[in-house]
């Protein structure tokens, strides 16, 4: 049987829920073990998850996506009927159409956001780790995504005009701040997110007078070295805030680590909150001195572009039909493997006879007539693959058909001559 027709994805994503709903189904590195170890121990299947700001999705080959599902509610502490209310389920072709479009950015919050693909790589190779005997499938679906991910970004411009969660958080900062090179801003948090941001300041912003700080300060010091940048300690960071006018949270705790006792009485701060579940308390956007801002509401502020980058989606979506017909001829000739290696050996095991007797004859096999032997057995090997493949409801008959032919022809070669 394909794989395809196991294959599944979960979807939880902006489309049904709110950051907050997305916050109460993410998945952390902590849960990684556990939910892979139970996934084995019961013998569910293959699946891995990738769990980001605007999406948590379950990539899963199995007989029952649903007992899945469960295994990964209970690993988050969730009930699965609530899990169920906001998920998205697709199935065979769908599954991996949906994967190839949130490879290709075609379904990100921010049409064209590439960040995605780097996490689903680093997703799956959390889970592969652990899972340790890789689903050759599941190898092949996701190199295929990355394929599909490059050659979008290559051939068409549906990333022009670069509007990602990061570079939107600068965007917002850009447009809505004033005399810019003069306030103080303070980057927490220094994961993939949190560096991206730093690296779109560094960028837009003539020298800005940007800090960072994380809970591990070895990190910190690693990014502030990069982008020749000061870090701060992270118990310095009430202190900090103090002449903070610009505070931008990208952590990834699973519950707020900022909240209105943490900010000066009186202090205006712009507050920017990139993280899922929200690291900062709802609570201070009510402050009249604090603006908050979180991943959402950014969304919604750069639709400039988008509407070229639509424009671009059918080139998009032809690379993806593409890839997908490669993926299935590829899954095709491996379904047929057995028939076509077993066809070519029996061609070898002809060849050899043949070499046998000519040798026997003349004393002595030319290299060019060898080398032309095996390119001759190699086009007849591709045509009956190409057959099979192509006509797989015949692919038994003919398969047996050519063997009988071709092992008795040596067989009866032998009777004449005797």
């Amino acid at each position: 049987m394909f794989q395809t027709s196991k294959f599944s994805v979960l979807s939880i994503s902006y489309e049904k829920a709110d950051a907050a709903i997305r916050g109460k189904f993410a998945f952390f590195d902590d849960n990684v073990k556990q939910f892979v170890g139970k996934i084995h121990d019961k013998s569910l299947g293959d699946a891995f998850v990738v769990s980001t700001c605007n999406r948590t999705e379950i990539y899963c080959i199995t007989n029952n996506y649903l007992l899945i599902a469960e295994e990964y509610c209970k690993s988050i502490g969730v009930q699965l009927s609530e899990f169920i209310q906001y998920v998205n389920i697709y199935q065979r072709e769908e599954a991996l159409d949906h994967l190839f479009r949130v490879s290709a950015g075609l379904e990100s919050q921010i049409l064209g956001d590439f960040e995605i693909i780097g996490q689903i790589k680093k997703a799956y190779s959390r889970f592969k780790k652990e899972r340790k005997n890789p689903n050759p499938y599941m190898e092949r679906v996701i190199n295929s995504a990355i394929q599909i991910s490059k050659k979008v970004k290559t051939e068409t411009s549906i990333s022009n005009g670069a509007a990602s969660v990061s570079y939107a958080a600068v965007h917002y900062i850009l447009n809505s701040q004033k005399q810019l090179s003069e306030k103080n801003i303070l980057l927490l948090g220094v994961g993939e997110i949190g560096q991206n941001t730093v690296e779109n300041l560094v960028k837009h912003i003539h020298k800005p007078k940007v800090k960072v700080m994380n809970r591990t300060l070895e990190f910190a010091e690693k990014i502030a070295e990069k982008f020749d940048i000061p870090h701060v300690p992270y118990e310095y960071f009430q202190n900090e805030l103090e002449t903070t006018d610009i505070l931008i949270v990208a952590t990834g705790a699973n519950k707020p680590i900022v909240n209105q006792n943490h900010i000066p009485e009186g202090k205006e701060m712009l507050v920017i909150d990139l993280s899922i579940p929200n690291n900062v308390e709802k609570i201070l956007g009510e402050k009249h001195h604090i603006e908050l801002v979180d991943v959402d509401l950014l969304s919604s502020k750069i639709n400039e572009t988008i509407v070229q980058r639509q424009k671009e989606i059918p080139k998009a979506e032809a690379i993806i039909k593409s890839m997908t017909k490669d993926f299935f001829d590829w899954e095709k000739k491996r379904k047929m493997a057995p028939k076509i290696n077993h066809f070519k050996t029996v061609l070898k095991k002809m060849e050899a006879h043949e070499m046998h007797n000519i040798h026997k004859k003349h004393k002595y096999i030319e290299v060019e007539d060898m080398v032309l032997s095996d390119k001759i057995i190699q086009k007849i090997t591709n045509r009956f693959a190409k057959y099979i493949i192509d006509n797989p409801m015949k692919a038994e008959e003919v398969s047996k058909l050519m063997e009988e032919m071709l092992v008795e022809l040596p067989a009866q070669e032998f009777k004449e001559k005797h």
